[in-house]
Parts: structure tokens; sequence; C-alpha cells
């Protein structure tokens, strides 16, 4: 008889009354004499009292069992880490790539920013060696009570992307693992829960924050943490912000973002002074001469040295927070602020019935970015000239 279209070997006998047939192989894979063979096996089996398949299944079981427990005590950590990584990058943002390598990654190599620095080992570093086999909670216990106490923020991701980790081994390699190993009661001791952070700007820090940030040398920089405050942006999205993505005819900007996978909100008249006046020398908004991706990379350094020199203390999400904060003094919709912001929407009016134009959020945006700048006590004139894009070859760097 043929086997998926195959000629193949079949065995053909009673059970109990019943017809049995057994698959012995294809024709091209044994012989006669080991098919004859492998029937007058199966063939005894019957005589005993035992019904063919059962064995089969039975010896198929326990090679499986016999792979897995040579797989559980060969294969590490590591090496199904790197294959889990390499599985799922399609489905991840560059950055949550990014994140997965270095919670896995051994540390001391040489960064590449800055040379004679090395790099730290990942809060899930001590796991790359161990065999699959030997994970288990009293693992993952020992390691939490030393990187709880090292980088509390760091291993709550991590155990997070370990937990998602161990359910794909289960799922995809049929590994006899469970991801409750990451939930256990001594666990949650040792982490805890994260502490909501509160850090903004008040409504009076406003001007000394839009003096010392103005005043920030590279002017790429200080355009961008003006930016980010009033676009209510997240850090990376307008990192990564790209001519192609502003429109100025119809003043909008397209930001990419990690909920919905982009979002338009209005280019308000400051921002798109700002914007304007910004050298374009590469694809890149806010661009840079000197990193190899060719946009800022790290802000955070101006951005906290400029804060210091006023004795504020806001971060650069802080300014995202501080956008929030600072609408409460307006009678501007929490929806609108929401779909500014790209938060999802909290009500069910919002998310099945309420549409708004980008024209209408252009009022309310407006309104709030007029509003925070007289706050800061900046004088900008809306009806202004603003600059033309300055096209320069390695001018302004960072």
């Amino acid at each position: 008889m043929a086997q998926r279209g195959k000629p193949s070997y079949i065995f053909q006998s009673r059970y109990q009354k019943q017809t049995v047939r057994v698959t012995i192989g294809r024709v091209a894979d044994w012989t006669i004499p080991r098919a004859r063979e492998r029937a007058r096996e199966i063939q005894r089996q019957i005589d005993q009292g035992q019904d063919p398949r059962l064995v089969l299944d039975e010896r198929k079981a326990a090679a499986k069992a016999k792979r897995k427990a040579v797989m559980d005590h060969s294969v590490t950590i590591g090496e199904l880490w790197v294959e889990y990584v390499t599985a799922r990058q399609s489905e991840w943002s560059e950055y949550t790539y990014k994140d997965h390598l270095k919670v896995m990654q051994s540390g001391g190599k040489e960064r590449r920013r800055w040379k004679g620095k090395l790099t730290k080992a990942g809060p899930l570093a001590a796991m790359v060696n161990i065999a699959v086999g030997d994970v288990n909670r009293g693992v993952i216990e020992r390691i939490a009570r030393i990187e709880s106490k090292r980088r509390p923020t760091q291993f709550r991701l991590a155990l997070r992307m370990l937990k998602t980790f161990l359910k794909w081994l289960a799922e995809t390699k049929q590994l006899n693992i469970s991801a409750d190993i990451t939930t256990t009661t001594e666990l949650k001791r040792l982490i805890q829960k994260a502490k909501p952070k509160t850090d903004h700007l008040r409504k009076e820090q406003l001007s000394v924050w839009f003096a010392a940030v103005t005043e920030i040398p590279n002017p790429i920089m200080s355009a961008y943490v003006r930016c980010l405050l009033l676009t209510a942006s997240r850090r990376n999205e307008l990192l990564n912000l790209k001519w192609d993505d502003i429109d100025w005819t119809w003043s909008s900007i397209t930001i990419h973002d990690k909920v919905s996978g982009e979002r338009s909100i209005p280019l308000t008249p400051y921002v798109r002074t700002l914007i304007s006046n910004l050298p374009r020398r590469n694809e890149w908004v806010f661009s840079s001469s000197i990193g190899k991706t060719g946009h800022l990379i790290s802000p955070s350094k101006a951005h906290t040295s400029a804060c210091r020199s006023v004795d504020v203390h806001v971060t650069l999400h802080g300014l995202r927070r501080t956008f929030k904060s600072l609408t409460e003094w307006l009678d501007v919709p929490v929806g609108v602020v929401a779909q500014i912001m790209g938060h999802k929407p909290s009500a069910t009016a919002e998310r099945h019935y309420t549409i708004r134009p980008l024209d209408l959020l252009r009022i309310h945006h407006e309104k709030i970015e007029s509003w925070i700048l007289q706050e800061a006590n900046v004088v900008f004139d809306p009806d202004q000239e603003i600059g033309k894009l300055t096209v320069i070859d390695g001018g302004i760097s960072d």
C-alpha cells in the first residue's frame, strides 16, 4: 500500500475480533526480510494478548521522554534564549529585541560609545549556562535575592520576560517546565511591586525649566526636550521621528507608538517653529552627526544637567507626565489628552463611539501649548516667520 503517496509495508491481522493495521515503514527504507521480521514481531505481540498499536505508542512515548531527558541536561537556557529571541524578533520592536539581548548578556565587553568602560552583565546572565532541566524556582529565587537589591526595576522586567520565555518553551519544545516558577510567594516578597513614579514639572517651575533647556549648547538636543514636553510623546517615539513623518501642508505629525502602531497629532505652532529650524542632514528630525544611528541616542545627560542648574528634578518621561498633569488646569476632555499621548481609551464610549478628527485635536492641543508657553514666560508669536530647513554637511554635532 501507499503512505502519503509512497509505497509502504502494512501489517494486517485480527486482535480481539477487530482488524488491526500497522504501518511498518516505506519500501525505500525497509528490505523485505526486515519487514517480514517486523511483521512476525507484531504478530507475537498479538499472540501474547497485546494491542500492537498501544505498544507502538508506548515506545514512541519512551523515546520522546529519553530525548527530552537528554535535552534537559545538554541544552542550556542561553542557547534556547537565542533561539527564542530569533524566533520572536519579527514580532517585536527594535528596542524590545535589544532589551531581550541585554537581560542575558554576559558583560565585560568594551562599550562602543564609551571607550574604556565595560558592559554590565544582564539580570539573567547567571542562567545562561544552566541546563534547562535544572531550572526551578530555587534557582530563580537565588538570583532574585541578588538582583532585586542591585537593580529591582530591571530585574522585575527581566522576570516578566523569563515568564513569557518559559511559556514558549513549554508550548514549542514540549518541555515539562512551568512558568509558575516565576510567580512564587518568595519571589513576590523579594521583588515587591513597582512604585509609581511621580516626577513632573509644576506650573511654577515651567519658566526656569524652559530657560535652562533653551541654553543647552546643542540646539538639536534643546529643541528635542522642548518638543518632548509639548507633544507628550514617549522618549523613543520622538527620537525616531523622520522628516517624512511630518506633514507641513496639513500641520500634523505621525508618531510611531508601541500601542496602536502609529497615531497622528497636530503640529502645533511652537513645535513647528522648533522643528523647522533644525538642520536637515539625514532622514531623522533630531539628527546626530556622530552617532551610528544618525539620530540622538542619549539626551538624558544634557537634560539632567540643565535641570540641576535650576534645582529642578524631572526625567525625560516625567515631561510626558507633566503634560498630562498640566492639562488639569485647562478645560480639556480627558479623551483628547489620551488621544494625543497615545493612551488606550479607558471607557466604552471612548473606544467605540468617540472619533475625534485631527482638526478637533488641534483646537485643544494649541490651547495647551499656548497656556504652557504663557506660564513659562516664553514670548512667541504664532504668526512670526518660520525659519526654513537648513541643509548642512556635518555642521552641528552632539
